[in-house]
C-alpha cells in the first residue's frame, strides 16, 4: 500500500488505519452500530481522530451513509468546532493525569440523557488505560444497560488495566503502527513537508500517524522531544547525588513524565539494537553518532536492563499508586554510566 492508495481510502480524515474506517463505515451502512467501543494503540497512533471522525460519521445528516460525515452539513461542522452539545468527553485530572471515579459518573449521567440535537449522543474518554477499577466500575450500568441513542467510546493506549468485564461489553478496534513510508509519503503529500523533514518525523513517530502530524504543525514536539533526549543523554553522566536530584524533579508531574519515559525507551531501543549488531534502522535517526558511540562503551546487559526497567516503571506509574520519586531513584541508579 503507497501513500496515495492510504491518503484516498477514505474521506474521514484518518491516515494509515483504512481497515479501521472500513470497518467502522460497514457497521454504519448495515446498522449495526455498537453501544461501546474500545480503540487501543500507542499514544499518538490516531486513536483521538479516528473518535472524532466516527462520532461525526454517527451524527451526519448526509443522506448517503457512505458519504458520512460530509464535512460541510451542520452537525459534521458543529462537531468539527469542539462545541456540539452531544459530544462529551470525560475529564482527567490535573495533578494525576487520572480518570476519576467521580468524573465518570458524571459523564455517564449526561449519556443517559436523550440527544439534545443530534441522532446519537457520543462519549469519548481518552486515557482510559488511567482509570483505576472503582472508577471503571462507574460505567459498567450504562454498558449493562445502554441507551439506544448512546455510543460510548473508550480511548485506551493498552489493554493490560482494562478490566474483562469492559473489554466484553465493548466492540475492540485494535490500531497498528502505519509503516513510516506511508507517514512520510502522507506529510509530503496533504502537508507539504519536505522530503528529509518528513522522513525524519516518520522515522521518529515509532508508527504513531497522530504524533506525525501534530510534529509537523507544532515545532514544539520536536524541541521537547530533543530535549528530554539530552537529558537522557546528561542522566547517563551524572553522579548518584544528581541523579536523585532529577528525580525528585520529575516526580510531580506524572503526565509528562509519563511522556518522557516513552521517549526514553525508543533511545534504549535504539541503543540495543546498535549494541547487538541489529540490521534495523535506529528510529532517532538524528542521534545516530552518540548512539554509536554508547554502543561502543556501553555492555549490552546493561542497555537491556535499563530498557526493560524503564518500561516496567512507565508500567506501575500508568497502573498503580507507586511512590514515583523513590521508583525513580531505583531506576536511575539502574542507568548505566557514560
Amino acid at each position: 500500500m503507497n501513500a496515495v492508495t492510504a491518503n484516498d481510502a477514505s474521506h474521514w480524515g484518518v491516515f494509515g488505519h483504512d481497515w479501521a474506517v472500513d470497518y467502522l463505515r460497514k457497521g454504519l451502512r448495515h446498522g449495526r452500530t455498537r453501544q461501546a467501543y474500545l480503540f487501543t494503540g500507542t499514544p499518538g497512533i490516531g486513536k483521538t481522530t479516528l473518535a472524532h471522525a466516527f462520532a461525526a460519521a454517527l451524527n451526519c445528516q448526509h443522506p448517503d451513509v457512505d458519504a458520512r460525515p460530509c464535512g460541510e452539513c451542520r452537525s459534521c461542522r458543529v462537531i468539527a468546532s469542539g462545541n456540539h452539545p452531544d459530544i462529551l468527553y470525560a475529564e482527567e485530572d490535573d495533578s494525576s493525569g487520572t480518570l476519576k471515579i467521580e468524573a465518570l459518573r458524571d459523564l455517564m449521567r449526561r449519556l443517559a440523557l436523550k440527544p439534545y440535537d443530534a441522532r446519537y449522543r457520543v462519549a469519548i474518554v481518552p486515557g482510559f488505560e488511567r482509570a483505576r477499577g472503582p472508577a471503571q466500575d462507574a460505567i459498567l450500568k450504562t454498558l449493562e444497560e445502554p441507551p439506544p441513542y448512546a455510543v460510548l467510546i473508550l480511548l485506551a493506549n493498552g489493554m493490560e488495566n482494562t478490566l474483562a468485564t469492559i473489554q466484553s461489553r465493548c466492540q475492540i478496534v485494535y490500531l497498528k503502527p502505519v509503516a513510516a513510508e506511508i507517514i512520510a509519503g502522507m506529510l509530503r503529500a496533504r502537508y507539504g513537508t519536505e522530503d528529509e523533514r518528513a522522513v525524519l518525523i516518520a522515522r521518529l513517530s515509532g508508527g504513531r500517524i497522530g504524533w506525525a502530524v501534530q510534529a509537523v504543525h507544532d515545532d514544539s514536539v520536536l524541541e521537547q522531544r530533543g530535549t528530554a533526549l539530552d537529558l537522557l543523554e546528561s542522566l547517563l553522566r551524572q553522579s548518584r547525588r544528581d541523579r536523585f536530584a532529577l528525580a525528585n524533579d520529575l516526580a510531580g508531574d506524572k503526565p509528562a513524565l509519563l511522556r518522557l519515559l516513552e521517549l526514553w525507551q525508543t533511545y534504549w531501543r535504539d541503543l540495543l539494537l546498535l549494541s547487538v549488531g541489529n540490521s534495523v534502522k535506529p528510529v532517532n535517526i538524528d542521534r545516530i553518532a552518540t548512539l554509536e558511540q554508547l554502543s561502543r562503551v556501553l555492555r549490552v546487559e546493561s542497555v537491556e536492563t535499563a530498557l526493560r526497567q524503564t518500561q516496567r516503571a512507565q508500567t506501575l506509574i500508568q497502573g498503580t499508586n507507586v511512590n514515583v520519586r523513590l521508583l525513580l531513584e531505583v531506576l536511575f541508579l539502574d542507568y548505566p554510566a557514560a
